[in-house]
């Protein structure tokens, strides 16, 4: 098989998976007086607070299935799952079917999402153990892009039926039944013996790791670890963008609409861009140079009262948060090998689920009215110093497991 007609079948997979992000069109469209569902705000981020916290307990799940039964029947049946969800808030119908919509898009479309996302990234690392960074960055890019792509077709449903704007999931529920399953049904593993050259500057450690035994080694914390810094940096600017543009620069409310927009494309584009640094840096460089970027770009965010320096230093900063997802994976794969790569990252997606909620906390807390100077200082701070975690960091070697028998 052609590896890379398997990586376009991903990217169409993970671009339904990705549409999941464009939630921000449904929840406005639910709170408007016109909508039979006249939703509070806490109401309205209800059901996308719930698929989130159910990605993990996919990707756990999934991660571990597919490493034994192969990547194509738990990617179809995450995509059904997701699409069965959606269609199924489809028929929710006003404020008193709000647990319907909770139901379908939080618990089933997120328990589905869960299980699909984590397929194509293990699987293409075993067809491109040359391009691990790029090709899962390529993987992951594809589920950043979905919700730009998505956003302004859900827009015009919506805008269509306003009264009840869910009946734009029944549309899109089977738009996404089509794209998942024709993406995975190109989906599955190499063939025995299959190898290709490793190249660049990738340290690994020569040996696979069963899930238990990554998790006894001090370097799958500090991964996760890592992973986690960067999404609570990334994500803390990610959830007052908006307000902050309008607050430091200026923007006005339709400016700063967009400008959100527009930043989605540089956290696609972070996850294709790190994914393929790190093949000539090394990925522990990579993190550091997130890290840092990220740690400078806070730092001088405060004070970015010109409209055009806070929509670039806000660019570095999604490209950077993108950039962990499309690099993390590749470097799970170099330091626990490729064999039980779905269970291994599959887990440390938990970190992904800590720093989305630790991030937005954290900017809330520190920000005082119109002043986001002493947040955006803190989190760039705790960037900076968290560097020092993949300068340290190096691939485990056998003596580095800790005996089961000591836990």
């Amino acid at each position: 098989m052609n590896r890379w007609l398997l990586a376009g079948a991903a990217v169409l997979f993970q671009l339904a998976l990705g549409a999941v992000y464009s939630w921000s069109v449904f929840s406005k469209a639910l709170q408007a007086k016109v909508s039979d569902f006249d939703l509070t705000k806490a109401e309205a981020a209800l059901p996308f607070s719930v698929t989130i916290g159910m990605i993990f307990l996919g990707t756990y799940i999934g991660g571990r299935i597919q490493d034994v039964r192969g990547p194509r029947p738990v990617a179809m049946a995450g995509g059904v799952l997701y699409s069965i969800g959606i269609l199924l808030a489809g028929f929710a119908a006003g404020h008193a079917q709000l647990w319907l919509l909770i139901l379908g898009y939080g618990v089933i479309a997120g328990f589905g999402l869960g299980l699909g996302y984590i397929v194509p990234i293990a699987m293409l690392q075993k067809w491109f153990p040359d391009k691990r960074g790029l090709i899962t960055g390529i993987a992951v890019g594809g589920f950043g892009f979905g919700a730009v792509v998505t956003s302004p077709v859900a827009q015009r449903l919506v805008e269509a039926n306003a009264a009840v704007p869910t009946r734009a999931f029944l549309t899109l529920g089977v738009a996404y039944l089509v794209m998942t399953l024709i993406g995975s049904f190109f989906f599955r593993n190499p063939p025995a013996g299959y190898q290709v050259a490793a190249t660049g500057r990738i340290a690994a450690s020569g040996r696979e790791y069963t899930q238990g035994e990554a998790l006894r080694t001090p370097q799958w914390y500090l991964l996760a670890t890592v992973l986690c810094l960067n999404v609570t940096a990334g994500i803390a600017l990610i959830s007052v963008i908006s307000s902050a543009a309008t607050s430091i620069a200026g923007y006005t409310a339709a400016a700063a609409a967009t400008l959100t927009g527009v930043m989605g494309l540089f956290n696609g584009a972070g996850r294709i861009f790190w994914g393929w640094f790190s093949e000539r840096t090394g990925r522990m460089f990579a993190f550091a140079g997130m890290l840092g970027l990220q740690g400078v770009c806070f730092l001088l965010l405060g004070h970015a009262s010109q409209v055009a320096v806070f929509a670039i230093l806000s660019a570095v900063v999604y490209l950077c948060y993108g950039g962990g997802f499309g690099t993390m994976p590749a470097t799970a794969g170099d330091f626990f090998g490729l064999r039980n790569a779905g269970a291994i990252y599959g887990l440390m997606i938990v970190a992904w689920s800590v720093g989305g909620i630790v991030g937005p906390l954290l900017a809330a807390a520190l920000i005082s009215g119109d002043n986001y100077t002493t947040a955006f200082t803190v989190i760039g701070i705790m960037a900076l110093v968290a560097i020092v975690l993949p300068l340290v960091t190096r691939p485990p070697k056998a003596e580095q497991i800790i005996p089961q028998e000591a836990l």
